[in-house]
């Protein structure tokens, strides 16, 4: 069979926010930063870049991957590691959805633009048919798992995109794959139909061949970078650990099409590929009367 992809205690809020001005009927644009808060030149590039690609075609959401503020995160630090770095795109309208990284404080759930409304973990839709699932990788006790399984198997939702600091695949020589949280995350992930599962930790890009009909990025070097750190695998797709770099990503009904683009204004990569509606559980008929 060809493989489905082809490329060319704390309860956790959920909550829609429809954009619907942004996009055409079932069109969802949105970036993807991923280790962004140092404050330091290299971010503000690729965030010059980020706000280029707004401007030639707009998007509302942003993804933060993790390590959103490196070291101290006093007001003037979340100016400086966020604010202004993003100030074109704040005050465009653009909104900012984080997950916690091992480098933040867990204060940060309750800093209004990561819009994270005080829990470690949520769900949103910012368009019709696309839900993303904001996980907290640091800590994945039994609570989160059993909010994670209840919220992936609620219907509405024909792409579920999940992102989360720490990667399930990672060629990286620093860290790599985090194989204990596959083993309780990739499960869930083949049996509830996630498409996208986009992380950081790892200072690259990195695009991982499609594991069990799952679409995984490493998007971690938003501001910094370990250069030469992919390791020859056999598990990537393509790779760019010279830079720094960001992503864009748009669904379009079932297509969901992305591009990387370098500190510089280079892409990367960039493609597209079919979401696998065969791995959606059908639902039952009514049993008769």
């Amino acid at each position: 069979m060809k493989h489905p992809f082809a490329f060319a205690g704390n309860l956790a809020l959920t909550w829609a926010l429809l954009q619907p001005a942004l996009y055409g009927a079932d069109v969802c644009r949105f970036g993807v930063i991923g280790d962004s808060g140092t404050g330091r030149r290299p971010q503000y590039d690729v965030a010059e870049q980020l706000t280029r690609l707004h401007q030639a075609n707009p998007f509302g959401t942003v993804i933060m991957l993790g390590d959103n503020i490196y070291g101290s995160d006093k007001p003037k630090d979340m100016i400086q590691k966020f604010a202004l770095p993003y100030k074109a795109l704040l005050d465009s309208g653009v909104k900012f959805f984080a997950v916690l990284g091992n480098h933040d404080s867990p204060k940060q759930v309750a800093y209004p633009p990561f819009n994270m409304q005080g829990q470690r973990y949520y769900t949103f839709m910012p368009c019709e048919g696309v839900r993303f699932f904001a996980l907290d990788s640091n800590n994945m006790d039994p609570q989160q798992l059993a909010w994670i399984e209840k919220e992936l198997g609620k219907p509405g939702s024909e792409w579920k995109i999940a992102f989360f600091h720490h990667p399930l695949y990672s060629s990286g020589a620093r860290h790599g794959s985090d194989l204990e949280l596959r083993k309780q995350l990739e499960p869930l992930f083949v049996k509830y139909g996630v498409s996208v599962a986009l992380s950081g930790h790892d200072h690259f890009y990195e695009r991982i061949k499609p594991q069990q009909g799952v679409a995984y990025f490493v998007i971690g070097g938003a501001a910094k970078v370990r250069k030469g750190n992919v390791r020859p695998s056999s598990i990537t797709a393509q790779k760019y650990d010279q830079g720094q770099s960001c992503a864009v990503m748009t669904v379009e009904g079932d297509v969901l099409t992305f591009q990387v683009i370098s500190r510089t204004g280079k892409t990367v990569d960039s493609g597209s590929f079919r979401r696998p509606v065969e791995r959606i559980p059908a639902v039952a008929a009514p049993a008769a009367q």
